[in-house]
């Protein structure tokens, strides 16, 4: 397949891997590049010499294109930027932040750059900016999300139609069905995050891999709407639910037992970050499976759209 994702970010498949903290690092991301997509390296774990090694990990494991993941909100070291063009990256995603911040710089050293975002004056800004592309993100992702979301069906046409420059659709997105839709709705490629969070070369636990597999649709929460700090999309459990009736005061607060949910298991000891689209996994596979059968899927959703059309 060739759309203008694949040729400019030189990959085999439109399939661009979410940049999840701690977890998108050299184990899962090269997987990724080696299946045919974009791996990315996430940066808002903060910690950035374990960074610097997962990227000499990540050249070592792949000779396919990769790339890294700025988060604005979570940035520590005011020479992010310049960390990231001294390790030789091509390919910058940014998020959670202004564009504006970084873009010029990134643009200046030749570097290409997508900015995530959740709304169509979003998407605009970012476009004034000087961005290469956009990765739109829906609001039945898993993650930090706008406060005030709109699903991938709205949003991802909307800003399609307002855009010229590539689009990345975000959000429910697991499979060649979901990617054909997107298609149709005006990307030119797609973001995979709890369906790649779940995959066998995922480092996070076990059980956290398996809460998701046997997770219905409706076993995430959007949680913090109205702030302070930003609002999320998370699996649903005892702590989250709770957070979802009575509120909380510190939402950062609840991300003390980050390790011990993702590593150690424990899915009450915070906030384990999950996409909506958990209620259609059903097994943890290879990411090369995942990839390869989503496009496969994808063709043959086509197809079958094709002949309707007679």
């Amino acid at each position: 397949m060739k759309t203008r994702i694949t040729e400019m970010l030189g990959i085999e498949k439109p399939i661009i891997q979410a940049a999840m903290g701690w977890i998108a690092r050299s184990q899962l991301s090269s997987a990724f590049s080696n299946a045919g997509g974009m791996g990315i390296i996430e940066t808002s774990s903060g910690e950035l010499d374990a960074i610097r090694a997962e990227i000499l990990k990540m050249r070592d494991l792949t000779d396919k294109p990769f790339g890294v993941n700025v988060a604005q909100a979570f940035v520590r070291d005011p020479d992010i930027i310049q960390f990231v063009i001294d390790q030789g990256i091509r390919f910058v995603t940014t998020s959670a932040g202004n564009p504006r911040k970084y873009t010029g710089q990134l643009k200046e050293a030749g570097l290409t750059v997508f900015h995530v975002v959740p709304s169509l004056k979003a998407a605009l800004g970012a476009i004034d900016a000087g961005v290469d592309g956009l990765i739109v993100e829906g609001g039945e992702g898993g993650g930090f999300k706008n406060p005030r979301d709109v699903a991938s069906m709205v949003l991802i046409p909307q800003v399609c139609e307002a855009v010229d420059v590539p689009v990345v659709a975000a959000g429910g997105i697991m499979d060649g069905k979901t990617m054909a839709a997107a298609f149709a709705l005006g990307a030119e490629g797609v973001l995979m995050g709890t369906r790649i969070l779940s995959s066998a070369e995922s480092p996070v636990h076990q059980n956290w891999k398996t809460a998701i597999v046997e997770a219905d649709a409706t076993d995430t929460v959007f949680l913090n709407r109205d702030g302070p700090g930003p609002a999320l999309r998370a699996l649903r459990t005892d702590r989250t639910s709770r957070i979802e009736s009575e509120g909380v005061e510190n939402i950062f607060g609840e991300f003390a037992g980050t390790q011990e949910v993702y590593f150690g298991g424990d899915l009450e000891a915070g906030i384990a970050l999950t996409g909506q689209v958990a209620g259609r996994i059903r097994a943890v596979r290879p990411v090369a499976d995942i990839l390869n059968e989503t496009m496969a899927e994808y063709e043959a959703a086509v197809a079958r759209l094709s002949a309707l059309a007679g």
